[in-house]
C-alpha cells in the first residue's frame, strides 16, 4: 500500500513553485465560496486586496530565512567546520547507518530550537552525500534529504514552539481568558515529554528501516567551497591599497570579534532562553562565518556559492504571503477551524483540533500565524466543552507540525542546500508523516 502511494507521489507532485500556485488559486475558490462578502463590492475583487494584502507580510520573514540558509551553508564550507564534519562522516558507512543519524540528530537540534535544525538537517545530509560520492559507496540521497526534514514534525513540540512560548509569557493575547500556561503545562508536560522521546527513538529507527530496504546508489555530488581561494596571489589576482582589507585576517578578526561580544552580550543580557529566535541564530551564524573563514574576500566568495540556494525562499515566500493575507483577512481560517470545533465533544475536540491545524498548516505553514487566528476559538471551545487548556494548545501545536511531511514549504531551504526535488523526498517524509499522526494522535487520547 505505501509503495503504491509513494509511487503515486513521484509522479503527481508538481514542483514547490507550482504547489504554491495551485494552493493560491485553491484558497480563493474556498474564501469566495465558504467566506461572506465584507466589502460594499465585489467578493471577488475584495480577495484580490487581500491576497495583494498579505503578499507583502512576509518580507522580514523571507530575509530572516534567506540568511539563516546562507549562513548555515557559509559555515558548513569553512574548513573548520568542514573537518568536523568529514570526521562524523566518515565514520558512517552504510546507506542506513546514515538515515538513522541524520534522522535522529535533526530531531535532537530540531526540539533544542527549529531554526537550527532545519539548517542542521539540510547540511548533514548535502555532506553526507559528498562523503558517500567521495568514497563511492551507495546512497539513497532523498532518504537522507527526507531524514534531514524530520525536525520540522517536532519543533512546535520543543522549546522553540510558538504557542506554548506565547501562552507563557505574561499580557499574552489571550492572557484575560486561560491566563498564563506554564512551560510545565505544555512542552515539559508529560505527554510532550513522552511524544518527544517517541519521535526521537521511532523516526531514526523507522528511517534506518527504510535505508537498508531499499538501499541505494553511487551517486555524485561535489562540494561547492571549490575554487575559492583564500590568498589573492595563488587566485592570480593582483590586490593594491585599501583592496588588501578584504585579504587581511587581522581585519577579519576585528569584525569577528565584534560580532562575538555583541552575540554573548545577547545571550547574557536577557537572563532567559528567550533570547534563542530567528534573529539571534543568524547573528550567531554570521559571527561563526566571519570567524572561521580567514578573511572577508572568501567569507563573501562562499556567501556567492551558498546564494543560489534561497531562490525558491526569495520567490515563492510572497505567494504564501498572499494565501496567508485571503485566510486572514477573509475569515477562511475561522471557517475551518469551526467546521470541527462544532463536530467535537470533551474528548475530541483535541483530535479535531490536531487535524484541523494540519489541514490550516497546507495554506499558511506559519506557527505562530496560526496560533495567532485558530487560538482564540479552540481556547473558547475548549472552555465550553471542559477539555484542558494545555492539552488543546498542545493539539494545535502536534497539528501545525504534522503536515509539514506533506506541505514543501519549510523544505524549501533543505531542498536549496541538498539540490534535491520535492517529489524526491515527500514519498519518504509521507512515512514520517504517518508515524507522527499514529504517535499525536495515540498521546492527546492516552493523556487526555
Amino acid at each position: 500500500m505505501i509503495v503504491r502511494i509513494t509511487s503515486f507521489l513521484k509522479k503527481a507532485l508538481p514542483s514547490p513553485f507550482s504547489i504554491a500556485v495551485i494552493l493560491t488559486y485553491l484558497t480563493f475558490i474556498l474564501a469566495l465560496w465558504l467566506t461572506p462578502n465584507k466589502s460594499e463590492g465585489s467578493h471577488f475583487f475584495a480577495l484580490t486586496g487581500y491576497w495583494a494584502k498579505g503578499f507583502w507580510e512576509l518580507l522580514t520573514f523571507s530575509m530572516q530565512m534567506m540568511l539563516i540558509l546562507v549562513l548555515g551553508y557559509v559555515l558548513a564550507l569553512t574548513k573548520p567546520v568542514k573537518g568536523l564534519i568529514n570526521k562524523v562522516t566518515a565514520n558512517i558507512k552504510t546507506n542506513a547507518s546514515a538515515a538513522f543519524w541524520v534522522t535522529f540528530l535533526t530531531v535532537l537540534f530540531s526540539l533544542v530550537n527549529w531554526g537550527l535544525g532545519l539548517i542542521f538537517g539540510a547540511v548533514f545530509a548535502r555532506k553526507l552525500a559528498e562523503s558517500f560520492s567521495a568514497r563511492k559507496l551507495k546512497l539513497n540521497y532523498p532518504l537522507m534529504g527526507a531524514a534531514g526534514y524530520s525536525g520540522l514534525m517536532v519543533w512546535h513540540g520543543g522549546f522553540s514552539g510558538s504557542a506554548p512560548l506565547k501562552v507563557a509569557e505574561s499580557g499574552h493575547f489571550l492572557s484575560d481568558k486561560i491566563g498564563v500556561v506554564p512551560l510545565g503545562e505544555t512542552i515539559l508536560s508529560p505527554m510532550n515529554i513522552v511524544v518527544a522521546v517517541s519521535m526521537l527513538i521511532l523516526l531514526p529507527l523507522i528511517m534506518f528501516y527504510f535505508g537498508k530496504k531499499e538501499g541505494g546508489k553511487i551517486i555524485s555530488v561535489k562540494s561547492k567551497e571549490e575554487d575559492v581561494s583564500d590568498n589573492p596571489t595563488f587566485a592570480g589576482t593582483e590586490v593594491s591599497g585599501a583592496e588588501r582589507l578584504d585579504y587581511s585576517g587581522g581585519f577579519s578578526l576585528l569584525l569577528g570579534l565584534s560580532f562575538l561580544i555583541t552575540t554573548v552580550y545577547l545571550a547574557v543580557h536577557t537572563g532567559d532562553l528567550s533570547f534563542i529566535n530567528l534573529n539571534f541564530i543568524n547573528f550567531t551564524l554570521f559571527t561563526l562565518g566571519i570567524l572561521l573563514t580567514p578573511n572577508i574576500h572568501t567569507f563573501t566568495a562562499y556567501v556567492g556559492k551558498s546564494i543560489g540556494a534561497a531562490s525558491g525562499i526569495l520567490i515563492q515566500f510572497p505567494l504564501y504571503a498572499g494565501i496567508m493575507g485571503i485566510m486572514k483577512y477573509s475569515g477562511l481560517f475561522l471557517v475551518f477551524t469551526n467546521l470541527f470545533v462544532n463536530i467535537s465533544n470533551a474528548t475530541t475536540l483535541p483530535l479535531f483540533t490536531l487535524i484541523s491545524a494540519g489541514v490550516v498548516n497546507f495554506f499558511v505553514p506559519s506557527g505562530g500565524g496560526q496560533w495567532a487566528v485558530q487560538g482564540p476559538v479552540i481556547m473558547e471551545a475548549a472552555k465550553q466543552l471542559g477539555t484542558s487548556i494545555p492539552h488543546a494548545i498542545m493539539a494545535l501545536a502536534y497539528g501545525d507540525e504534522w503536515t509539514n511531511m506533506l506541505q514543501p514549504f519549510w523544505a524549501l531551504p533543505l531542498l536549496g542546500i541538498t539540490g534535491l526535488k520535492a517529489k524526491q523526498i515527500v514519498p519518504y517524509t509521507f512515512i514520517l508523516f504517518l508515524t507522527g499522526g499514529v504517535i499525536f494522535a495515540a498521546a492527546l487520547l492516552l493523556f487526555g
